[in-house]
């Protein structure tokens, strides 16, 4: 096992393919048992899962692996990852498992780590758990046989959470009077995400919430809201709000039907934020991959944007650094680092209600500060050649944003996994960033 078993978010791939199978599974929670024991006090770690049908098989070889080295196992089913983040620091365990592949196909699944503060691993601490993973050593760690650990199930997680999620919206406000469509993707937020909303005051009308094992993310959720946006048309609902399948990601649709993303999302947030003089450092972080549309809305308060590298760890990361309490996305995931310490849809889709009851004023109104810039996409594979240097790279997107003129953005950036280069171009021209793109596409193929 000389290859990297986490990636940007945990380990992941095909359930009982390698990496994710029960024999690496057992091993992996054998070598995370050893990694947070800190003392000789007694440990225990919490796991949490999405409705996956292979969650069963990981979570009883991770509850095998972390008991075999004498560590205690809390068990609270299926779960959003938000809440596990909570439940772990609500309970004071030592770390937290989430089993899930978020927004993937339920033929994947995944292994996440929480640490004792909340947050996603440092890569140290991966990296520790990999060495383990990989090194005989691990199999004669164990103690005797009077100190295996136990594990027991909590049955009131869903309720905790609830309750966890209702207490960030505001106490004077309730959201009697919204009809609001709610699109759980047969996944995580299945019985959170209607009644959470239900208990305070909105009429729901859900759908994607029966999950049975394998039709997560199938056809709905915030990667296919195509049915969501449909409801609300079709039921004259004031808005809709689709989960991924773990919970941590969101897109919703105004009353219009107009879908919003994390750009659109983030832009409501700041601007109620900047307005009532609550956002904290007036400064956000987003990716490099966020849409210019949301640097647009912002400029009149002069907010800064603090830009990270993709992926939501590196968002929560630059926060942390800058002092940050929003901050997100395109795909949607949205964190608020003053009510959780990861992306939580439903805390995030909280917010954004709080912010249509607070003003009186429908989500198509509030969503009108945003416009998007059109956008191009190439991904450019190599083909067997080389990647090109960071530095031709760089000088290859700095010329293209002076060819622009500072009226656009352009991004290129090799994939961390594939040998291909991705291009993303920005222009108030639809042609133009379509030309560009493609311009830059060809080029990056002959200096490979």
């Amino acid at each position: 096992m000389s290859e990297r078993l986490f990636g940007t978010d945990g380990i992941r791939g095909v359930a009982n393919e390698h990496p994710m199978t029960a024999e690496t599974a057992l091993r992996v929670g054998r070598a995370a048992g050893k990694v947070f024991q800190r003392n000789d006090s007694t440990h225990t770690i919490l796991i949490g899962k999405d409705t996956r049908q292979s969650g069963y098989m990981f979570e009883n070889a991770l509850t095998a692996g972390l008991c075999s080295m004498g560590v205690n196992v809390l068990l609270v089913g299926p779960l959003p990852t938000p809440g596990v983040s909570y439940i772990m620091r609500s309970l004071r365990t030592d770390a937290a498992i989430m089993i899930s592949a978020s927004h993937n196909p339920f033929q994947f699944n995944g292994i996440k780590f929480f640490g004792p503060d909340g947050f996603k691993l440092a890569d140290a601490v991966e990296e520790e758990i990999e060495r383990l993973v990989s090194s005989n050593a691990i199999s004669v760690m164990g103690p005797a046989a009077t100190r295996v650990g136990w594990a027991r199930r909590i049955d009131d997680a869903v309720g905790r959470y609830i309750e966890f999620a209702k207490a960030s919206f505001p106490r004077n406000l309730r959201l009697d009077g919204l009809r609001i469509v709610v699109d759980c993707a047969h996944g995580a937020t299945y019985k959170v995400g209607p009644y959470t909303l239900a208990e305070l005051g909105a009429e729901i009308i859900p759908i994607a919430n029966a999950p049975n094992g394998s039709n997560i993310n199938a056809r709905c959720g915030s990667m296919h809201p195509e049915e969501m946006r449909a409801t609300v048309i079709r039921e004259r609902a004031d808005l809709g709000i689709a989960f991924d399948g773990d919970g941590d990601r969101l897109v919703m649709a105004d009353n219009d039907g107009r879908l919003l993303d994390g750009n659109a999302l983030l832009s409501i947030l700041a601007q109620d934020l900047l307005e009532r003089n609550a956002l904290v450092n007036n400064a956000l972080a987003t990716t490099i991959m966020a849409n210019g549309g949301l640097e647009r809305v912002l400029a009149p308060f002069e907010c800064k944007i603090v830009w990270t590298k993709v992926g939501d760890r590196h968002v929560v990361e630059a926060m942390r650094e800058h002092g940050l309490v929003l901050g997100g996305e395109s795909s949607g995931h949205i964190v608020l680092l003053q009510h959780n310490t990861t992306g939580d849809a439903l805390i995030s889709a909280l917010q954004v209600l709080s912010v249509i009851v607070r003003r009186d004023m429908p989500l198509s109104s509030l969503a009108s500060v945003y416009q998007a810039l059109p956008e191009a996409h190439k991904t450019v594979p190599l083909n067997g050649g080389a990647i090109p240097s960071r530095e031709a790279l760089e000088a290859l997107q700095s010329r293209a944003l002076e060819e622009l003129g500072g009226k656009g953005r352009v991004v290129i950036r090799p994939s961390g996994t594939e040998p291909i280069v991705r291009v993303m171009v920005q222009h108030d021209s639809q042609r133009t960033a379509d030309q560009l793109a493609q311009q830059l596409a060809d080029e990056i193929m002959q200096m490979a």
